[in-house]
């Protein structure tokens, strides 16, 4: 007889903005991605404080084609200079794999480029569900004041290239100018 993987419920707990049970908790302060701001003054300034930027819930499912990986990020207001918190970013390492988002709450924006440089972002508020097509490295960026919480689902060998982010940027950054949020040119942006 073959042994199946079992179904499960996981519990998305909206007042603390969690799983239960939570999983694989990853999170990210400035320190681990202080280098991906464009104002690299405001950020060293920053890094005694080193803000928790984003946590992540991974629920725990293996990582192959049969299964289909989902977790909860919660990006957390703040800016860097006048450049807003954001993800890191990332390719799937299996460019051809694409990814759904769906905001529970908070607003903010999803970025996306291609490597021959396409680029696109989505407005995202409590009930937007965004499509990531295959081939868009993709990167959330919180333009709130509160958190932005939101669940993604994506095929479980994608994997995640963050290497080629950190090396080159986005081609556009999310900044407060002036109290508006406007999407502006990324002067560290290092397109080849």
């Amino acid at each position: 007889m073959t042994k199946h993987f079992k179904p499960f419920n996981t519990l998305y707990i909206d007042s603390q903005s969690i799983l239960e049970p939570k999983g694989k908790e990853i999170t990210r302060r400035l320190s681990d991605m202080v280098e991906m701001y464009q104002d690299q003054e405001a950020a060293q300034a920053l890094l005694d404080e080193n803000p928790l930027i984003y946590e992540v819930f991974n629920v725990e499912v293996p990582e192959n084609i049969e299964h289909i990986q989902h977790c909860i990020t919660v990006l957390y207001p703040g800016k860097v200079g006048e450049e807003f918190f954001m993800t890191k970013g990332h390719y799937h390492e299996i460019l051809n794999r694409a990814e759904i988002y769906f905001c529970f709450k908070g607003e903010g924006k999803l970025v996306m480029q291609t490597q021959d440089g396409d680029y696109d972002e989505l407005d995202m508020k409590p009930g937007t569900i965004s499509y990531v097509p295959p081939n868009w490295a993709h990167r959330t960026v919180n333009t709130g004041n509160e958190p932005f919480v939101f669940f993604a689902a994506y095929p479980g060998d994608a994997g995640h290239n963050y290497g080629e982010i950190e090396k080159i940027g986005f081609k556009k950054v999310i900044v407060n100018e002036a109290g508006t949020v406007k999407t502006a040119d990324n002067p560290r942006y290092q397109f080849s």
